[in-house]
């Protein structure tokens, strides 16, 4: 994969330096930074930095997955879209099913692949979503619609309510639509992967 090097012993001025011989902002990028220690008590430290340009990682990871799903006996097409420092993929395919998997687990499967893959590669987990078609982006109107119920329920009796587990990102989505409730409160509660918001109303 692609990557710019640069050197220095600052490492605040170092990544100044390198966003802008590259014209990027840090919004666009992943950076490895790695330091060594010289000098006769090891008191200098120096530090080499990668600059990784999401596009990049984003063309690494269509390739790491065409080989995946090559090897699956599927065809697939991507759509990529990089924004707020999130690469999204969706995978068009006419096997969407497997691709899918019961409960989504393959798909699961296949994102968590793609981030080892990469951390391999950069040293650095990026956010990764990947999608088949609208499969996510159903599910998670479904989710936006259920935490708006759940929700009014919570106002209405003023009892708390303990959302199904779980993973990180349903419960950003979760906490996101739960922010625009006055009244209300959330917290995540539990270990992973039995992970879960609870609903409260907010004392005064």
């Amino acid at each position: 994969m692609k990557y710019e090097v640069f050197n220095g012993k600052n490492l605040e001025e170092l990544k100044k330096e390198a966003l802008e011989s590259l014209n990027l902002d840090e919004k666009d990028c992943l950076i490895s930074v790695t330091s060594t220690k010289s000098g006769l008590f090891k008191t200098k430290e120096e530090f080499e930095i990668k600059v990784y340009k999401l596009v990049d990682i984003a063309e690494e990871i269509k390739n790491y997955l065409n080989e995946l799903l090559t090897n699956m006996n599927i065809n697939a097409n991507f759509e990529t879209k990089i924004r707020d420092e999130q690469i999204s993929i969706k995978m068009f395919s006419d096997n969407n099913k497997i691709l899918i998997g019961r409960d989504g687990k393959t798909l699961k499967a296949l994102q968590t692949v793609i981030r080892q893959h990469i951390f391999r590669e950069v040293g650095s987990y990026p956010y990764v979503l990947l999608d088949v078609e609208n499969y996510k982006e159903k599910k998670m109107k479904n989710l936006e619609f259920l935490t708006k119920k759940l929700a009014k329920e919570v106002l209405r009796t003023k009892q708390p309510i303990a959302m199904d587990n779980m993973n990180s990102y349903e419960r950003r989505i979760a906490h996101n639509v739960l922010s625009t409730f006055d009244g209300l409160t959330s917290a995540s509660e539990g270990e992973e992967p039995n992970r879960h918001i609870v609903i409260k109303i907010k004392e005064n």
